[in-house]
C-alpha cells in the first residue's frame, strides 16, 4: 500500500463520517499524552525516550458498539544510540515531528455513548488508517542538522540508483485499544494506547547498507558514518532494509458530547 492508496481509503471514511445519519451522536475533544519510536535505532523497547504529543479528534457514534473518528496527532519521537544501546558502535542519533491525520473505527465491548446510563464504562478496540509527515534531524554539537536533504544512504546518486530520495509523506496503519468512562451526562474521559506502523524505513534516516563515501556531500558523509574510531566499512549495515519504522501514541482523551439539531424538541404549550 502507498500513500495514494492510503488517501483514498482516508477520504472514503471521511466522506462516510460526513454522510452518518443526523440522529447519532458526535462528540469533540482532545488527546495528551506521550509518542514514541521503534525501528532501526530501538527496535525492542517500547516507551523509551517518550516524547509529549497530543492533538484532537471528533468522534461519531453510529451506535453503542460502533464509532468513527477523525484524530490530528502531533508530536516527535527520537532515538539515540547511545541511550538505547541496541548499537552503540554505530553512534546515530536522530529526532523528527510527526503530524498525522487519520479515520479510526471504535469498536466497544459493552454499549456505550458518552451520556448514557446503562454503562459508565467500556473498553474498546480501534483500528485506522492516516497520513502522516516526518523529517529527521541528528544532533551535531548541540545543532539539529536535517538528515534527508544530506542523502546520508546515498540516495539519488549515481551509484546506487535504485535508492531513491524519500519523501517527508508516508501511509501509516493503526490499532490499539483503550478505555472510556463516562464523568457527567456530556463529557468522557478515556486512556488509550495505539501503535502505527508506517510505510517508510527513513522515519529515522536509517535503512540500509553505509554507502560508498564518493556518494555524499562532505556534511553527509560525516553524518552518514558517525561509528566510533571509524569502524563502519562500506556495505555493512547500517540498519535493517527488510523492515519498516513505527511510532506509538498512549494518552488520555476527553471528549464532549454534542447535541444535534435534530434531536432538540419545541416547547409543548396548553
Amino acid at each position: 500500500m502507498n500513500i495514494w492508496h492510503c488517501n483514498r481509503i482516508l477520504a472514503i471514511l471521511i466522506l462516510l463520517i460526513s454522510l452518518s445519519a443526523q440522529s447519532q451522536k458526535n462528540e469533540f475533544g482532545i488527546t495528551a499524552g506521550g509518542t514514541y519510536y521503534m525501528g532501526d535505532l530501538n527496535p525492542n523497547m517500547h516507551f523509551a525516550m517518550t516524547r509529549i504529543g497530543g492533538g484532537a479528534l471528533y468522534r461519531r457514534n453510529i451506535n453503542e458498539h460502533f464509532a468513527l473518528r477523525l484524530n490530528g496527532l502531533y508530536g516527535s519521537v527520537q532515538a539515540n544510540d547511545a541511550v538505547i544501546g541496541y548499537n552503540t558502535e554505530r553512534n546515530l542519533n536522530f529526532r523528527s515531528s510527526i503530524i498525522e491525520l487519520s479515520a479510526q473505527t471504535e469498536i466497544n465491548f459493552l454499549p456505550f455513548i458518552n451520556g448514557g446510563k446503562d454503562n459508565l464504562n467500556s473498553f474498546y478496540l480501534l483500528a485506522g488508517v492516516g497520513a502522516f509527515r516526518f523529517n529527521p534531524k541528528a544532533d551535531v554539537n548541540g545543532q539539529w542538522v536535517e538528515l534527508r536533504p544530506l542523502r546520508t544512504e546515498g540516495q539519488g546518486s549515481e551509484l546506487y540508483p535504485d535508492r531513491q530520495i524519500y519523501s517527508k509523506y508516508s501511509y501509516v496503519l493503526i490499532f490499539g485499544a483503550g478505555m472510556k468512562f463516562i464523568v457527567s451526562e456530556r463529557m468522557s474521559i478515556g486512556i488509550e494506547w495505539a501503535m502505527r506502523r508506517t510505510g517508510t524505513d527513513y522515519l529515522d534516516d536509517v535503512s540500509t547498507i553505509y554507502p560508498d563515501p564518493s556518494a555524499l556531500s562532505g556534511t553527509g558523509s560525516l553524518l552518514s558514518d558517525r561509528s566510533l574510531d571509524n569502524s563502519a566499512t562500506v556495505g555493512s549495515y547500517r540498519g535493517n532494509p527488510y523492515t519498516k519504522d513505527w511510532y506509538s501514541f498512549a494518552g488520555l482523551t476527553l471528549t464532549y458530547n454534542i447535541k444535534n439539531p435534530s434531536n432538540l424538541k419545541c416547547p409543548v404549550y396548553n
